[in-house]
């Protein structure tokens, strides 16, 4: 049975890559769909661009970010089931029959989620190195994930309505965690598939991964003070990345030991450190390993190990001082007019 999806995209200044996003969805292989954008009050020529599409375009009239955004387009969709997916991914030609086959084998009830592609759309290392590292955290634990990320999440429209929807009130990132713990709470399943794939734009340079390193470390933090799991084990904020922080950190502080009192004791740690830290993360690194081979596998684990830490770690620091005040990081819309 081909039910019917409403695929639904929030847009907020996408221009250079709604496009593209756009004509994903139109090429897909399943005929059974409606495509609804919403535009959160863009400032650039998104407009224009999306109503070149034969899909329904809705203006917000005031920046109130992505978790409105994809309320009002599920508010406004016919489909049986919806599909989220954001301005910046492409759906596969097959994506929307994979979901249709999941959901058919599951149930109605059950909440789907899918993945990004181990190969970006554009072909930086950084943008490889992110969309492997969410590929496989995203899809390592498929029958008990502790979330659906909402650039891939199927979900019937009757579900997503007794639910009551992201939440509006809540962090500029990471409402779709919070949605899938409250589906959780709420008694609902949610599953991954790896075969629902979407291929992300990152065009990630070194700074710009860096910075949303920090970004999602820093509002991911906040969350999880809030929800009390910061040790949880969840997709990108993994144990694996947990422990990867805390191993570099750790070895910066026993380097600073050596230089200010020049015992080597301190040194003789570091190779336990580092090799309690490769085993801790063995499994993402065979994962680097199987998307590219061995030289994208040793830069990866280079930089995973060698810098990326510093980003998240003070991302995580940024959040805990910023946690008694997260209120004031909630609920905040601004007219167009900026």
């Amino acid at each position: 049975m081909n039910r019917s999806i409403s695929v639904i995209i929030p847009n907020r200044n996408g221009s250079a890559t709604i496009e593209k996003c756009l004509n994903a969805a139109f090429s897909s292989r399943y005929d059974n769909l409606e495509v609804i954008v919403v535009d959160d009050c863009s400032e650039d020529r998104s407009v224009e661009v999306i109503e070149k599409f034969p899909c329904r375009l809705i203006r917000l009239e005031r920046h109130s970010g992505a978790a409105r955004a994809r309320n009002i387009g599920a508010s406004s969709s016919s489909g049986e089931i919806l599909f989220f997916t954001d301005s910046d991914c492409l759906l596969m030609e097959d994506t929307l029959s994979t979901i249709n086959r999941v959901i058919n084998a599951n149930g109605g009830h059950t909440v789907v989620g899918g993945t990004y592609t181990k190969e970006p759309y554009d072909k930086g290392f950084f943008s490889h190195f992110q969309s492997v590292f969410i590929n496989y955290s995203e899809t390592k634990r498929q029958d008990n994930p502790d979330y659906i990320a909402a650039h891939a999440m199927a979900i019937s429209a009757e579900t997503f309505r007794e639910s009551g929807g992201f939440s509006e009130d809540f962090l500029p990132i990471a409402e779709d965690v919070e949605f899938s713990h409250r589906l959780r709470r709420g008694g609902y399943k949610l599953i991954v598939s790896p075969d629902i794939l979407v291929r992300h734009i990152f065009n990630y340079t070194l700074k710009g991964s860096l910075i949303n390193a920090f970004r999602k470390s820093m509002f991911w933090t906040i969350y999880s003070l809030k929800n009390r799991d910061l040790f949880a084990d969840s997709g990108t904020a993994s144990i694996g990345l947990k422990a990867n922080v805390t191993s570099f950190f750790i070895s910066v502080f026993l380097i600073l030991l050596f230089l200010i009192s020049d015992k080597v004791v301190f040194l003789s740690m570091l190779p336990l450190i580092l090799i309690a830290n490769l085993a801790t993360n063995s499994a993402l690194i065979t994962a680097f390993y199987r998307a590219k081979g061995i030289f994208f596998a040793i830069a990866s684990v280079l930089y995973y190990m060698m810098l990326y830490p510093l980003p998240v770690g003070l991302g995580a620091i940024a959040g805990v001082l910023k946690y008694p005040f997260s209120k004031n990081l909630f609920g905040r819309t601004k007219g167009c007019e900026g």
